[in-house]
């Protein structure tokens, strides 16, 4: 009887010392609270989903090119998501479908971490374009291609994509740390420890698409410790 009771009692601190994580769905659809930062977005059916369209416009003047989600809050926990990003009609020969996820954006949209894909990359018949099908970098003051260029391949990598089918993505955050899974891999693809705005950026969550991107966007959901 002793240890039964030892047993619940255990229990019931660990529970109390580490509280379950809220799972919580937020719907793009019918979403009031959505704000267009340098994208146009529409809600669309796309490969039989119910969905977000998001494309982006052309002469944006930086990289906060997302759809803001209002109505989250966002420091530490779990981004998971499907999405789907394509050369939009007329893009250039550089475009290769850019689409991501924004996060711990700050009220102005000044500040915000980044990861995303680069879906024509990750079937090309070319290997070093193939190790660059996914990104991490840091608005403002470290895009892509400062990453790039100071520290080769530490911020970028590999995995299999092809444009415009749905991929199951996963942001885990926490503290200066993100690691991203896809496809229900149970290892990460691309782990960064060293999350430029440090660890107490908090902020919304974006829908992000780069330069002549046509993105899709559904199951969002995120859990916070």
């Amino acid at each position: 009887m002793k240890i039964v009771k030892l047993t619940l009692l255990l229990a019931l601190l660990t529970h109390v010392a580490f509280p379950q994580a809220t799972k919580k769905e937020i719907p793009l659809s019918g979403n009031k609270s959505l704000e267009m930062v340098q994208v146009a977005a529409t809600e669309d059916t796309y490969e039989g989903r119910k969905a977000l369209k998001v494309t982006s416009k052309q002469g944006a003047t930086s990289e906060a090119t997302f759809v803001k989600i209002n109505n989250s809050d966002f420091k530490d926990g779990v981004i998971e998501i499907e999405l789907a990003g394509k050369p939009g009609t007329g893009a250039s020969d550089q475009a290769r479908g850019f689409v991501g996820v924004a996060f711990r954006v700050n009220e102005d949209n000044s500040k915000f971490e980044c990861i995303y894909l680069r879906p024509t990359n990750g079937r090309a018949d070319d290997q070093l374009r193939r190790n660059h099908s996914v990104q991490y970098f840091s608005f403002p003051d470290y895009p892509w291609h400062r990453l790039r260029k100071e520290v080769p391949g530490m911020y970028e990598t590999y995995v299999d994509l092809a444009p415009g089918e749905w991929t199951k993505v996963k942001i885990v955050v926490s503290g200066t740390t993100a690691r991203l899974y896809v496809h229900d891999n149970s290892q990460p693809t691309l782990i960064v420890k060293d999350l430029k705005h440090g660890a107490d950026l908090r902020g919304k969550l974006g829908l992000w698409v780069g330069p002549g991107t046509e993105a899709h966007f559904t199951n969002l959901t995120v859990s916070n410790p």
